[in-house]
Order: C-alpha cells, then sequence, then structure tokens
C-alpha cells in the first residue's frame, strides 16, 4: 500500500513538473518609468507570434484610464502592432461568462500603472483572469507596467504597510508581519515582484518578504527596465537599468520577538541587459 502511495505522488510530481514545462508563454515585466521605444518594439513583437498578434490593454489600475489607455495604444500601434484594443471593465462587466470573447485571437496583453488594487478589484477570480492564465500557457505576451508589474506574482506586494508610518518614511525597517501583501494574478508563482526598485529605495520591504517566505525569490525591476520571462523558466533582463533578485532559500533567518529580522548567507544578484536568470535552478545564466 505504501509503495502504491509512493508512486502516486512520483506520478503527481511528475505531471507538475510536465505542466511547468508546457507553459508557452512570456511575461513582459516592466519596473516603471520611461519604456525606451526599443524594449516596448520587443514586448509588440513578442505579442506577434501568437494568435493574430493583436494587443488589448487594461488600463484600470489608473486614476484616469480613459486618458492612459489610448495613449498606450498609440504607442504601441507606433511600434508595430497590428491591432490594439483599450478595455475599461467594471467588476460586474469582468464576472459575465462571456466576458473572455475579447480576447478572440489576441497576441498580447497589457496591464498599465497606478495602483495594483484597483485591478485586482476588477478582474480578480473573474472569467477574464482564467482566461489570461490558459492564454499565457498557450503561447500569449502578458505585459505590465508598474502597477501592471506588481500584479503579475502569486503574492503581490500591495504598496501598504502593517505599522503607522508619517509621510517620507516608509519602508524604513527590515521587520516581519509589516509589508502587506495580497493575492496576484499567480502568472509568476516563484517569485515576488517590485518595481520602480532601485529609484525608489524599496529594497527594504523587499529584503523582508523574501526572508520570511525564503521559497520565494525576490525580483526588483528598476524603472525603464523590464524581465521578459520565457516559459516560467528563465528571464532575460532588457532596458536601461538593472534587476536585483534575491535568494533566500539557502539563508539562515532569524525573527525577534519584536519582529525584527537577521539573517546570514542571502544571496543577491544585480543584473544589467541582457543577463539572463534561470528560475528553476536560481543561477544566472553564463
Amino acid at each position: 500500500m505504501k509503495r502504491k502511495q509512493l508512486l502516486f505522488l512520483m506520478l503527481l510530481g511528475m505531471l507538475s513538473l510536465l505542466a511547468f514545462s508546457e507553459t508557452k508563454g512570456y511575461l513582459f515585466i516592466i519596473g516603471g518609468g520611461n519604456r525606451p521605444e526599443s524594449m516596448m518594439k520587443n514586448f509588440v513583437d513578442l505579442a506577434g507570434q501568437f494568435g493574430s498578434g493583436k494587443i488589448i490593454i487594461f488600463p484600470m489600475a489608473s486614476s484616469v484610464p480613459a486618458e492612459v489607455g489610448p495613449e498606450e495604444a498609440a504607442e504601441l500601434k507606433k511600434l508595430g502592432a497590428r491591432e490594439v484594443e483599450c478595455h475599461i471593465l467594471t467588476r460586474e462587466q469582468a464576472l459575465k461568462e462571456d466576458s473572455a470573447k475579447i480576447f478572440e485571437d489576441v497576441g498580447g496583453v497589457f496591464f498599465s500603472g497606478g495602483d495594483q488594487a484597483r485591478l485586482m478589484e476588477v478582474l480578480r477570480h473573474t472569467p477574464i483572469h482564467q482566461k489570461l492564465l490558459e492564454l499565457y500557457e498557450k503561447g500569449c505576451t502578458i505585459g505590465g507596467t508598474s502597477a501592471g508589474a506588481a500584479v503579475m506574482s502569486e503574492v503581490m506586494i500591495t504598496g501598504d504597510e502593517q505599522r503607522e508610518v508619517k509621510e517620507g518614511h516608509e519602508f524604513e525597517t527590515v521587520q516581519a508581519e509589516n509589508i502587506v501583501t495580497s493575492e496576484g494574478f499567480g502568472f509568476l508563482k516563484t517569485a515576488i515582484v517590485d518595481q520602480h526598485f532601485a529609484t525608489r529605495k524599496r529594497h527594504n520591504r523587499l529584503i523582508s518578504l523574501v526572508a520570511e517566505n525564503p521559497q520565494l525569490l525576490g525580483i526588483g525591476i528598476d524603472e525603464s527596465t523590464a524581465i521578459v520571462v520565457k516559459a516560467g523558466e528563465t528571464f532575460e533582463v532588457v532596458g536601461e537599468k538593472n534587476v536585483i533578485v534575491l535568494d533566500g532559500s539557502q539563508a539562515k533567518i532569524r525573527i525577534t520577538p519584536s519582529r525584527q529580522i537577521g539573517f546570514s548567507g542571502m544571496i543577491m544578484h544585480v543584473l544589467l541587459s541582457g543577463d539572463v536568470f534561470n528560475l528553476k535552478t536560481r543561477q544566472v545564466v553564463r
């Protein structure tokens, strides 16, 4: 009996690995700020490899989606996108069973910047969300900038802290149970994504989360920079600045009763454009 159970567990493990390797899509995760034309042309080209190459923009994270959506559509058309549609949805619209029809022949999806909570309130756990996951597995390119980058991971940074903070003193501590997270879209299950990283000095919050969740990588993407995740296994850095990867899987971590975090042996990689990182082996590909 025990042998049968063991074989069953081994089979489940093999199936999960197979499913992981069958993901054919790309994630194009931008750290915010100005977007170089060459970088965005890369996104358009990847989107053109699937379906008809049509790109759908979701600008609901923005406080002015009716302005941001058309601006980004014009940007992508200028760079060669075959067709671009901007959809500003409500929660009620996203929950309709036929809402996912908008994805017919889509090649890429782009999430605008703003407040990630606005986007998640509309799309999380809807037919739209489910279809996005399916499209990514089949080969669609899913992109986003700033807030649109934060939503990519399964564990999503909301931008809030548990402690009371005076303006100008945000994220000054390396502390447990302080950084507020919620559920993201879940395209990237092995890492936590942070954006505007070096520019806005967000190291403390990502260090804190990796120390609390050492099974997850921390990926901090700076402005005007992106990672292009291929098939959920590797990513390449593109753009003008750097990407910092924190790996706490081998670290010795100590959390005091007052929630202060100490550790030794955490690995940090600082990657530049052209560098490739393997998410499975947690190593830079040379």
